[in-house]
């Protein structure tokens, strides 16, 4: 099995088989001493939302989200790298038959704009594959 990714989180609101659990996804060096001098370091609160597993939970519960590592590697593939993909074919196959930088510019950047609205209409299923999952979270004493 795959490694596990793991947040944590607190549950905002339970929704019949789903809890919707708000997590704060620090960066690097937003646990870095000098992070106030040099305001580099950000923190942001995503929004996840999770399947229950048929336990009890309850809000404002602690709680740990977890994810395929797998699943995190498939979602930076679909959302970076193949648009960055599909972005560099088209200025390199219309590039050496467009005189125009700025037309082959702007169909890139369209054709890329309909990958992403290609994805979207594929949302359900995704949301099926990149399924959230929650533990308890056990407090460490001492």
């Amino acid at each position: 099995m795959s490694e596990l990714i793991e947040h944590e989180g607190i549950i905002v609101s339970l929704e019949g088989n789903k809890a919707v659990v708000k997590i704060v996804q620090a960066s690097a060096c937003s646990e870095c001493r000098a992070k106030s001098m040099c305001m580099s370091g950000e923190a942001k609160e995503k929004i996840l939302e999770c399947d229950t597993s048929g336990q009890i939970w309850q809000v404002g519960e602690k709680v740990l989200v977890l994810v395929s590592e797998r699943l995190g590697w498939k979602a930076i593939l679909l959302a970076y790298i193949m648009p960055f993909v599909v972005l560099i074919s088209v200025v390199a196959g219309l590039d050496m038959c467009m005189q125009s930088e700025a037309l082959v510019g702007t169909i890139a950047l369209c054709a890329t704009g309909v990958y992403y609205i290609v994805l979207s209409l594929f949302k359900g299923r995704l949301q099926k594959q990149f399924s959230f999952w929650m533990k308890k979270r056990v407090e460490s004493r001492g």
